[in-house]
């Protein structure tokens, strides 16, 4: 498989598995708590809109006022005296995220009535009840427990004053808070506070947008209250607002058509407060649950404490804390003490301390949502499906086509522009850009993924290479190469070996006679004959060259075990080639074998871009000798006396002393017959013979030496050494050695 491909392939999985977590809600869930939460952390605070401000019902005010530090507790007739100041003030929309759900004095909540319908703007918090009632079986329905939402408005004269009624229905700890409704829709689509708020907020714009809704739709238009004067002075705001959502509902391009309108209109008519008139439309065109853009932690928003604005009637304009007019302002719990937090709840901005963010702040941060057009904003799924899948496609094939250290600094930096990028559209227009599943999940996928991916390769390559490199190196060099394959230069020692020297009689002219297809098979299927003894005897075929081969026995020191199956090998070899040579017409390949034994070095030999494993040192050179010798004695197998010294079980005899060719020292040169329990009495009484021929041709009695000799060779015609002995006893007759001769034969040639 090529490489591209495999990129291609673990790209697909990477993307595929980023896809399978974003549908899962632990993948969502994931984005929320971490992305969400890490994308506010980077952009850090910013301005919220200047026309919001939050009254804050604090400590300080409950002190300065001296009231109880329950705010349940207060008198009615300080928020009336709170809302004159305010609607004085020419606050635009005055929002309680209070509940008043129990009756006081009838004067104090008469006196607080008074103030609410007199300012005209009033909005007042209900609360969402769950209530679950028990559902008798009917029928084939099973029995069961059925949840109410019930809505709770506050006390009647209060209600009947106020110019809308709403709910602000959030979580409590430990949930974090990301998200609010617009629309309650288990509770009959009711609007929420923030949404109540900010129609009541752009009533000025009413007119208008009626007017965009009645070009577009005039049926749908007419369903609504005329005026903005209409809706006030039937306490209808919330009845309006759910038709204008029925109606957005009813026709999901309508909130288009209308802005694409004012944006035509704008040159020409230049409609007022074109922003608020947008945002109005925007608004309707939510969806029923919106996420949070919050704008710090908990004091952000413009906040003023409860009775400071009550101080301020008696304090001059210019001195006034803030400057309400036109302003949307909420009044609530909110403080900036741990300790005293009442309504607080946890958002992506809570401090380690753990001061929250309060209720009425976040009623105060949907509105402001509103008003600028610019929540928090998911990715659409298709595009975020596409992005996900897209980026794990990419970092996959990165990491799998390029090497792990480029791939992983290149991944890395793709990843911080990706971060800049989505921290960038976070903080300009609000896009919430997914950052834990690229980057927390599929990035580390990815990189483990290739890093698998390129193990399992690189292990099946390296059986591969451990498995060619078994048909010419021991295991145990294998081995060695595969943990440090630098150090093949330095990587030698001296040992005490064992070699196994043979040599193919008429290779050459077989080579001649045949096509090398040919030669190639027949040298396969021999070389197996050959190798096959050598392996079952726990040697090592070091070389081979044409049709010679160089077998190994290895240890630290001479040792007469390993000495045993070397001789035993050789023997094996005789045996397999004589069965390979045994069909009739068959081609045929006598072999010669040598063997010797004694300090080699055992390495990598070579230099620059070449290295061969192999044996180097006299004891290699004189077994190829000794195996030479065979080709004068006319014998199959010879060993070097070091070889065979103190071995039982085999039947051997020694040649003689003999000084090979390129040679200084003599050595004792014994024929390898065969095992004891397979000789025969003629081989026995033949080598009797050949000992005692021997002993006369060390006294240079070259007459009964021929005579020994010749018997030899009547007890085991197929004898060849008493041949070349007969031929030297014939040669020293006719020119006797030196009279110091010691009895080493001297070999010229090979």
């Amino acid at each position: 498989m090529s490489r591209l491909r495999k990129a291609i392939i673990i790209g697909l999985c990477v993307g595929i598995v980023g896809l399978c977590l974003s549908r899962l809600p632990f993948g969502l869930d994931l984005e929320e708590d971490i992305g969400l939460h890490l994308l506010f952390k980077l952009r850090g605070v910013r301005e919220p809109p200047s026309e919001v401000i939050i009254v804050a019902v604090d400590k300080a005010s409950s002190d300065y006022l001296r009231l109880a530090n329950d705010p349940r507790k207060w008198s009615r007739s300080v928020h009336a005296r709170l809302t004159d100041a305010l609607a004085n003030e020419g606050a635009a929309v005055i929002a309680f995220d209070i509940f008043f759900d129990e009756t006081k004095s009838a004067e104090e909540d008469a006196s607080f009535a008074k103030a609410i319908l007199k300012a005209g703007n009033v909005v007042l918090s209900e609360y969402i009840e769950m209530e679950k009632v028990s559902w008798p079986a009917k029928g084939r329905a099973a029995p069961g427990d059925l949840t109410i939402l019930k809505v709770i408005p506050p006390v009647p004269p209060l209600a009947q004053s106020a110019v809308a009624l709403a709910p602000l229905p959030l979580p409590k700890v430990p949930v974090k808070v990301s998200q609010y409704w617009t629309f309650k829709t288990a509770a009959g689509n009711t609007p929420t506070l923030p949404v109540v708020a900010f129609q009541v907020f752009a009533l000025e714009t009413y007119d208008e947008f009626r007017g965009l809704l009645e070009k577009e739709d005039p049926s749908q238009a007419a369903k609504l209250p005329r005026s903005k004067e209409e809706i006030v002075s039937r306490r209808s705001v919330e009845k309006t607002v759910q038709e204008i959502r029925e109606i957005f509902e009813s026709d999901p391009h309508l909130a288009e058509k209308m802005l694409k309108e004012v944006d035509r209109r704008v040159p020409s008519h230049n409609p007022p407060n074109v922003p608020l008139l947008k945002a109005l439309i925007k608004m309707y065109q939510s969806a029923n649950s919106e996420y949070l853009n919050f704008y710090g932690p908990s004091g952000t928003i413009s906040t003023v404490s409860y009775h400071q604005v009550l101080g301020s009637e008696k304090v001059a304009q210019s001195k006034k804390p803030f400057d309400f007019r036109g302003k949307a302002v909420f009044i609530g719990l909110s403080e900036y003490s741990q300790s005293r937090q009442k309504d607080g709840f946890y958002t992506a901005f809570s401090q380690p301390s753990g001061l929250d963010i309060a209720g009425v702040e976040i009623a105060a941060t949907a509105f402001s949502n509103l008003l600028a057009g610019q929540p928090v904003r998911p990715l659409d799924p298709t595009v975020h499906f596409i992005l996900v899948f897209l980026w794990g496609m990419a970092i996959g094939m990165i990491f799998l086509l390029f090497p792990t250290g480029i791939a992983a600094g290149t991944v890395i930096g793709l990843s911080l522009l990706y971060l800049l990028f989505a921290r960038g559209q976070f903080n300009a227009s609000g896009a919430w850009y997914p950052i834990v599943l690229p980057l927390g999940a599929q990035f580390p996928l990815a990189f483990f993924g290739a890093l698998l991916w390129r193990y399992i390769d690189s292990n099946r390559e390296r059986q591969n290479i451990r498995k060619a490199f078994g048909y010419y190196l021991p295991n145990a060099v294998v081995d060695q190469l595969s943990r440090n394959i630098a150090g093949i230069g330095i990587s030698q020692q001296v040992v005490y070996g064992i070699c196994l020297s043979t040599d193919a009689e008429h290779y050459t002219t077989l080579s001649e006679g045949m096509d090398p297809e040919a030669l190639g098979t027949f040298m396969n299927r021999y070389y197996e004959t050959v190798f096959k003894p050598i392996r079952n005897r726990a040697g090592v075929v070091a070389n081979v060259l044409a049709d010679s081969v160089l077998a190994l026995w290895v240890a630290s020191h001479s040792e007469t075990p390993l000495r045993k199956e070397a001789c035993l090998a050789a023997l094996d070899i005789a045996g397999a080639l004589r069965e390979f040579d045994q069909p009739p017409g068959s081609l045929r390949l006598p072999t010669r074998i040598g063997l010797h034994c004694g300090p080699i070095l055992l390495g990598h030999m070579g230099a620059m871009d070449h290295y061969e494993y192999r044996p180097v040192g006299d004891i290699v050179n004189t077994a190829s000798r000794i195996e030479g010798l065979n080709k004068y004695l006319g014998t199959q197998i010879l060993a070097s006396e070091e070889v065979i010294r103190h071995l039982d079980g085999f039947l051997t005899r020694e040649i003689g002393t003999f000084l090979l060719a390129g040679k200084s020292k003599p050595l004792v040169i014994h024929g390898l017959l065969c095992r004891q329990e397979d000789a025969t009495e003629g081989q026995r009484e033949a080598c009797r013979h050949f000992d005692e021929a021997r002993t006369a041709f060390r006294k240079q009695s070259w007459d009964e030496a021929i005579e020994e000799f010749s018997r030899s060779m009547e007890c085991f015609p197929q004898e060849g050494p008493p041949t070349f002995y007969i031929k030297l006893c014939e040669g020293f007759k006719r020119n006797p050695p030196e009279p110091l001769w010691d009895g080493v034969i001297v070999m010229d040639n090979k």
